[in-house]
């Protein structure tokens, strides 16, 4: 099934929905994925826009307004990564990549560790990359 008959069932979906398997496998193996317990992927959904300042209401020259220079300090990217941590208070993020954007959403896979868990505490190269991450 093609990417953006996909999307149309995700706009649906919660923003934060674990899934079984990456879609971008190699993407994933190379931020530290691999197929055992301890381990989940999660499908962001980040809305776009609302980066901007909102003018205020009162009269003043557009420099003392307080809107002109001001950019978002996060890319979608890392408020991706920051709300799944949120969401997931027992797991660190071990990576994100992008999936796919439309006109009101972005979606990343998050990749999320159980440092916790006996299967990933044994495995020197993901305690590593966790330690790392933190």
């Amino acid at each position: 099934m093609e990417l953006r008959e996909r999307v149309v069932g995700w706009r649906k979906q919660n923003a934060v929905t674990r899934i079984d398997k990456p879609s971008r496998i190699q993407r994933a193996r190379r931020l530290g994925y691999k197929a055992k317990q301890g381990i989940i992927v999660v499908r962001m959904r980040v809305g776009t826009g609302g980066m901007r300042k909102q003018r205020p209401t009162g009269g003043r020259r557009p420099k003392h307004l307080g809107v002109t220079r001001i950019k978002a300090d996060d890319n979608m990217k890392t408020v991706a990564d920051r709300r799944a941590a949120e969401r997931y208070p027992n797991m660190k993020v071990l990576g994100s990549y992008f999936i796919y954007k439309d006109g009101k959403h972005y979606w990343f896979e998050v990749i999320l560790a159980d440092p916790q868990h006996p299967r990933i505490a044994q495995d020197k190269e993901l305690t590593n990359r966790i330690s790392h991450t933190a």
